[in-house]
């Protein structure tokens, strides 16, 4: 799964029933590293407390445009910019209709309307709500403008229907969220790296090393990775841990990390060394 290491992300939630999802969303994202903020609109309110978002995010929870402490430093605004991300779930026939139109008479309008960062909404809906000529007229206009959606899927409904506009689950969200940033000018290369110390034997108890911890060429080989690279990962003696989708060789010498090295040059794009 990508990372959302250090990215901004404002959750958006409107007043329908798979609200009760929302909580959940963002503890994904930020077990992917997100810092999470969260907008409420008055309906969202009623299906969820704010308090159950403060708790699991971390931040202030937002819901009014006309907050005096805010605004006193144009709140609105400052949340617009900090996002790297808005994320919209759920996102009911009601809101839809409201962003197609470009309404910004709440909160969140407001936010949209002053914020150039990537949009991803997620529907939430009754399927017939979902099936009707305006909401996917006015999906059409959104995508249209380069919103990006995640759903909805298909199955049972809270109203007992069944059919298209269930909210879509949210770790299918957090990475559609993660993929948002995708870079994947490296795809099909591979990568070679070396990372941290080596060790020169004096004797059986002392050595000689370097004080070199590793961090840098793990952290080059996590970028070539959400890249898009397969990655070798030649490292010495180091406490750290190697993302599952790097392939990590570990040796000890400098004979050993230039063995592990030659060993593998030839079928490498990229050596980092």
């Amino acid at each position: 799964m990508q990372s959302l290491r250090n990215k901004h992300i404002l959750l958006g939630i409107t007043g329908g029933i798979a609200a009760y999802k929302s909580p959940d969303l963002v503890r994904r994202m930020r077990d992917l590293g997100a810092d999470v903020r969260v907008v409420m609109s008055r309906g969202a309110c009623e299906f969820i407390t704010p308090l159950t978002l403060q708790a699991v995010s971390g931040n202030r929870v937002h819901s009014e445009l006309l907050d005096a402490d805010a605004e006193a430093a144009m709140g609105h605004i400052e949340l617009a910019r900090w996002a790297d991300a808005v994320v919209v779930a759920p996102a009911t026939a009601d809101f839809l209709a409201r962003a197609a139109a470009g309404r910004a008479d709440d909160l969140l309008g407001t936010l949209l309307a002053a914020s150039d960062a990537p949009l991803l909404l997620a529907p939430a809906m009754n399927q017939a709500m979902w099936r009707d000529a305006a909401t996917q007229a006015n999906v059409g206009q959104l995508v249209a403008r380069g919103v990006q959606l995640a759903g909805p899927d298909s199955g049972d409904q809270a109203c007992g229907d069944t059919g298209a506009g269930r909210m879509r689950e949210p770790h299918a969200i957090a990475q559609a969220v993660a993929e948002l940033f995708a870079n994947k000018m490296l795809s099909g290369r591979h990568v070679l790296i070396t990372a941290g110390p080596t060790r020169e034997a004096i004797d059986p108890v002392r050595y000689l090393s370097n004080h070199s911890s590793g961090k840098m060429g793990f952290a080059l080989a996590d970028a070539a990775l959400e890249a898009g690279a397969s990655v070798t990962l030649v490292c010495g003696p180091v406490a750290l841990a190697s993302n599952p989708r790097v392939q990590r060789v570990d040796v000890e010498s400098a004979e050993q990390m230039l063995n592990a090295v030659l060993a593998d040059i030839d079928s490498a794009d990229l050596f980092i060394g």
